[in-house]
């Protein structure tokens, strides 16, 4: 890729509102084209694979997520933040310094960012802080960035409908159960309705975090609270008594501009290609160096070996912005496909949290009944992998919290593997895998401490290795795996509880 290229996305990049400087690769770059290269082969790329370079790479991540220091005061690279433009900087340089190899576009788009500073919710008087309290992404702050004080106010059913907020919610604070519709829905009738804050508690297990979405002048500040932590208050309530609460949040919302790459082999047909796709930003909350600077690093590391061999068909990979935000670099991307170009996407692969420490070979069990078909022969390989290599695996929802989301939903197959997020692992699992039964699978999930000291980097090479296999199957053949029919979703149309990693509903 020529410098004046890397120099046009150097102008997006400013134009986004902040100015980096990029790494241009050397004008004496050697061209690096797939003409007179042997054939890739999995073996070949999986023993390309090392763990030294992936923890290098995950090194250099860090450094640049400190660059975020100055403005969210920690590393972080959620988008709209030095850390993020960094970020993207280094995956188009890395790219663009290997040559012709690949043809580099980039996509920039609108997206919604914001940042909580501080945030407290106190319940009950007395100075009680529920532990699990959190500030919702994309909340306003409370007003005037103060505290506002009123009783907390019980919502009916779900909250989902304006007749479930009584009269008594004017001036209070809404308590609303999860469920039914968005939390931006929620927070946004508690707010025509009158309420000062809103304070949205989990119905199953754990704490609640999330999103609420696209900003509403209706919305308020808006809390997540767990079960635990909520139950003592909803008895209260339903006894007719008055619970005292006090809200505070002070926060940003504002619309920026951020921005995908896509980097495709100039050899092998293009009328076949396989893709995979990665997201490059991170929550605020931390530097995302597991999630997911492990699967945009692997790719990296996969584009950069691939470029000793040819390919018979073309392989395409993504770097997704705005996941965090709730997929919205994905979203934007497959909406934007003409039903040709639609069409030569034979089938995409999502690599989303690869090194977690307390890991578990996690496969998503996508059927061709509910999904796509092609997505159960995908499955199936990765079942194969990990079998070949005495490895354990479990099969884990295919439930749209993740990027392909918008791939199956546009009639592409899809799967996908996970070392595990916020879930805990059984003491089953901790048999299969080792690690410690009872604890989250990533501890440091959306968390400050999502640091390099957070991978696990024996899981990561393996999982590596078949994100290489993956990519050199498909480079090298499809034969076998179905064809494309419909550019339509072939699923059933089941209602998915996530947009992205945070809940909606």
């Amino acid at each position: 890729m020529r410098p004046s290229l890397v120099l046009a996305f150097a102008s997006q990049v400013v134009a986004a509102g902040i100015q980096l400087p990029l790494v241009l690769p050397s004008a004496s770059s050697p061209a690096v084209s797939s003409v007179g290269k042997p054939i890739v082969t999995s073996d070949a790329l999986q023993a390309d694979i090392d763990a030294k370079n992936l923890l290098e790479r995950a090194n250099h991540l860090y450094e640049l997520a400190k660059l975020s220091n100055p403005d969210y005061s920690h590393p972080t690279r959620v988008i709209g933040s030095k850390g993020h433009v960094a970020t993207i900087d280094y995956i188009y340089s890395t790219i663009a310094s290997l040559g012709d190899y690949y043809t580099i576009t980039n996509q920039t788009f609108n997206a919604v960012v914001g940042n909580v500073f501080e945030f407290r919710l106190e319940l009950g008087g007395g100075g009680n802080v529920p532990k699990s309290a959190s500030a919702m992404s994309l909340t306003p702050p409370t007003k005037n960035k103060g505290p506002v004080f009123g009783p907390l106010v019980l919502v009916d059913n779900d909250g989902c409908d304006q007749t479930d907020y009584a009269s008594n919610v004017v001036g209070s604070i809404a308590f609303i159960r999860r469920g039914t519709c968005t939390f931006g829905q929620k927070s946004a009738l508690a707010g025509k309705a009158g309420a000062v804050a809103a304070v949205i508690y989990n119905n199953g297990q754990g704490s609640l975090s999330g999103t609420l979405g696209e900003p509403s002048p209706d919305h308020v500040a808006t809390f997540g609270l767990s079960r635990e932590d909520s139950e003592p208050y909803i008895e209260e309530l339903r006894a007719g008594k008055t619970v005292a609460a006090k809200a505070y949040i002070d926060s940003i919302v504002e619309n920026i501009k951020t921005v995908n790459i896509v980097a495709q082999t100039n050899g092998g047909d293009a009328e076949n290609c396989v893709m995979l796709g990665a997201h490059s930003d991170s929550v605020a909350e931390g530097p995302g160096i597991n999630d997911d600077g492990s699967g945009s690093l692997t790719l990296l590391e996969v584009a950069t070996q691939l470029t000793k061999y040819s390919v018979n068909n073309c392989v395409r990979f993504g770097w997704w912005a705005g996941e965090e935000e709730g997929l919205l670099g994905s979203d934007y991307y497959v909406a934007m496909l003409s039903t040709e170009e639609n069409g030569k996407i034979r089938l995409f692969m999502d690599y989303d949290m690869l090194a977690s420490p307390n890991y578990a070979n996690q496969v998503y069990d996508a059927t061709n009944e509910a999904n796509p078909t092609g997505s159960q022969e995908l499955r199936d390989l990765y079942i194969d992998f990990y079998q070949s290599n005495d490895q354990n695996y479990t099969l884990i929802p295919f439930d749209g919290r993740s990027d392909y989301d918008a791939f199956i939903k546009h009639g592409i197959p899809g799967g996908g593997i996970a070392a595990g997020a916020e879930g805990v692992k059984t003491k089953e699992e901790a048999e299969m895998f080792g690690g410690k039964a009872g604890e989250w699978f990533d501890p440091c999930y959306h968390q400050l401490c999502d640091t390099v000291d957070n991978l696990n980097l024996a899981a990561w090479e393996l999982n590596s290795k078949l994100v290489a296999h993956s990519v050199a199957t498909f480079a090298r053949s499809f034969d076998g795996f179905p064809e494309r029919c419909t550019v339509e979703s072939e699923s059933h149309g089941v209602a998915s509880y996530w947009h992205g990693p945070k809940l909606v509903m």
